[in-house]
């Protein structure tokens, strides 16, 4: 969700009865400071933040998040061993993002207190395993004993559902809140989002980090670098600063890198945020009531 949960889509959803979630990925430490302050103000529920463990500075974005007392943080692109308990004195739950039961593990023992279960569906950067959700979250859940959240591919209440009948307590959704009113990213991206079709998104770039994005000509130069057994210095400098920036927030289709899940190809417009919150629980409870076939 980098460049597109800020404070607007994150104290929708809040508003609208889902947990919403700034994504610190794309934040200076004092812009994450502005978004935070910025949610408060719009709502009076509980919101989180997705911070990335990936940071150069990462204590400025801690004391940010502790000085304004979030009440969740979900890390990811790391290991939570050295900053769960940080956040765990200061009585904030801790959520790790994991690709695998074996990730799953290392976060239940470094005192997480939920682990989301990512399957390669996902968009943006995900796991090496190419593991699907529908096949992760059992693992994950029979792994741990801690609560499993599942993630990647999902986009409709019948997905969620089908993932708790696998043992997951609830969901994260990133691809469809991409497409949404309130979501910061460009307006050109949105459309790409929900006029992109089955087979438009892949898992590139595994040599580095593995990040799922739209097929475009930025793509393309990947593919020849690859084919030219270009090494991975080579694909970082290809790839270089700002890429996902000009592509989700600045809107360029073409260079940019355009992060978004497989389940884009079953959105096909842009709405509110809260009633993608509301179509999502009607058609759970849909499914709930109807008995199996």
């Amino acid at each position: 969700m980098v460049w597109a949960s800020g404070w607007r889509l994150a104290s929708a959803v809040s508003n609208a009865g889902g947990l919403g979630v700034i994504g610190a990925g794309s934040m200076y430490p004092d812009v994450l400071d502005e978004h935070i302050k910025k949610c408060k103000a719009a709502t009076g529920k509980p919101f989180g933040v997705n911070l990335p463990l990936l940071y150069i500075d990462i204590e400025k974005h801690i004391e940010v998040i502790l000085k304004n007392k979030i009440e969740v943080v979900i890390t990811s692109a790391g290991n939570p061993a050295g900053y769960t308990s940080i956040f765990k004195k200061e009585g904030i739950k801790v959520i790790h993002v994991v690709s695998s039961g074996r990730f799953a593990q290392k976060a239940e023992n470094a005192g997480c207190d939920a682990v989301i279960a990512e399957g390669f569906e996902a968009g943006g950067h995900n796991g090496r395993e190419e593991t699907t959700t529908l096949v992760l979250v059992p693992l994950v859940c029979s792994a741990v004993k801690i609560p499993v959240i599942a993630a990647g591919g999902i986009a409709t209440g019948r997905q969620m559902l089908a993932c708790m009948v696998l043992g997951a307590e609830g969901v994260q959704i990133g691809s469809r809140f991409v497409a949404s009113l309130e979501a910061s990213s460009h307006p050109d991206f949105k459309n790409a989002v929900i006029n992109s079709a089955e087979g438009d998104t892949v898992l590139t770039l595994k040599e580095i980090t593995p990040v799922r994005i739209i097929k475009n000509n930025f793509y393309e130069k990947i593919v020849q670098a690859q084919q030219n057994h270009a090494s991975a210095n080579e694909l970082e400098n290809l790839l270089g600063k700002g890429r996902a920036k000009r592509g989700m927030f600045e809107g360029d289709l073409k260079e940019g890198e355009l992060e978004i899940g497989q389940v884009s190809a079953m959105l096909k417009d842009i709405k509110p945020a809260a009633e993608i919150i509301n179509e999502i629980w009607l058609q759970f409870n849909e499914a709930l009531s109807k008995p199996l076939k």
